[in-house]
């Protein structure tokens, strides 16, 4: 299986400004001519996206290939990038997709109406989630997006429900509740004894009881994609019950689950990637303070990243 993260930023688009591209050229152009070059062989694993590349603009988008189908996590401003590229490998007819929704906020949805394939007869679409009425959220987001082109494809709607197993594209797929304003979902994707698991949008508040819920769900997951856009003093601070996750409680909950990789999601919107950077550094300190036996890897997830999974 491999994970393809076409859209990693929380909230909404990231700016212009946040990416710093001035500054990067102006670090650059100051590097060469002192011929000190940055070593970015092992990014996306280093802390040097700041010098190396861009986290990134797009809002929630991951694909997870390698099933029967093709599956699809959120459809914020980054599944226009990934309707581009199944566009540009085929004719883009005769396509399956299955849209597993964590909830119909707007920067979860609103790349949907840029998604192609709906618009080309013979393709498949299915989105599944656990809010009721799912479907006339997306109608009532067509009929004011100022998109004049009619659906085309088949696109139903599916409502799952959690503590189920579901059989899906060649998955096993289970669905947890999320503390999150509105209420959203996380999904647990298991396929040839491999594990993913994508939970964004989801406030964790410390200490966790031992009946914890996501205890069982994040347990030995081979990947743990999860919301992390807040740092500890934010999310007990100012953005307390917004709905979103510290760097620290989830790197101490994929510790303490055997998460084998954990990848950092949902990025603040105005954080520059060399705060990033240093989100990421702070990050994999800490788990080495709080939790020194674990051997999980911590990443922070960008636009264009991918990570093999077995």
């Amino acid at each position: 299986m491999k994970v393809l993260f076409w859209g990693t930023r929380g909230s909404l688009p990231a700016a212009a400004e946040t990416l710093d591209l001035r500054q990067k050229i102006i670090d650059g152009i100051a590097a060469g001519r002192k011929g000190e070059f940055p070593d970015c062989s092992d990014t996306p694993n280093g802390t040097e996206m700041a010098r190396c590349g861009f986290y990134g603009t797009n809002t929630s988008c991951v694909e997870i290939a390698g099933g029967d189908e093709c599956v699809v996590c959120d459809a914020g401003s980054g599944i226009q990038d990934l309707s581009r590229r199944t566009m540009a490998d085929s004719d883009g007819k005769g396509l399956a997709f299955n849209i597993f929704l964590s909830h119909p906020h707007w920067d979860h949805i609103q790349g949907f109406p840029f998604f192609m394939p709906r618009y080309i007869a013979g393709n498949t679409i299915r989105i599944y989630g656990g809010h009721p009425g799912l479907e006339a959220v997306f109608a009532y987001q067509q009929a004011w997006s100022n998109i004049v082109l009619p659906d085309r494809a088949d696109i139903t709607f599916e409502a799952l429900e959690p503590g189920r197993s579901y059989d899906i594209a060649g998955f096993s797929v289970r669905m947890i509740p999320q503390n999150h304003p509105g209420g959203s979902y996380g999904y647990r994707f298991e396929r040839n004894g491999k594990a993913i698991v994508y939970s964004t949008d989801c406030e964790h508040v410390p200490p966790v009881p031992d009946d914890y819920p996501f205890l069982d769900f994040f347990r030995n997951a081979d990947l743990l994609i999860i919301d992390a856009q807040y740092s500890a003093g934010d999310a007990f601070g100012t953005k307390e019950n917004w709905g979103h996750s510290s760097n620290t409680v989830v790197s101490e909950l994929g510790a303490q689950t055997g998460v084998k990789r954990l990848c950092m999601f949902h990025n603040e919107p105005t954080v520059n990637d060399a705060g990033l950077d240093k989100f990421l550094y702070d990050t994999r300190r800490y788990l080495k303070i709080a939790e020194p036996e674990s051997t999980m890897q911590i990443d922070l997830a960008y636009d264009g990243l991918e990570i093999d999974v077995g």
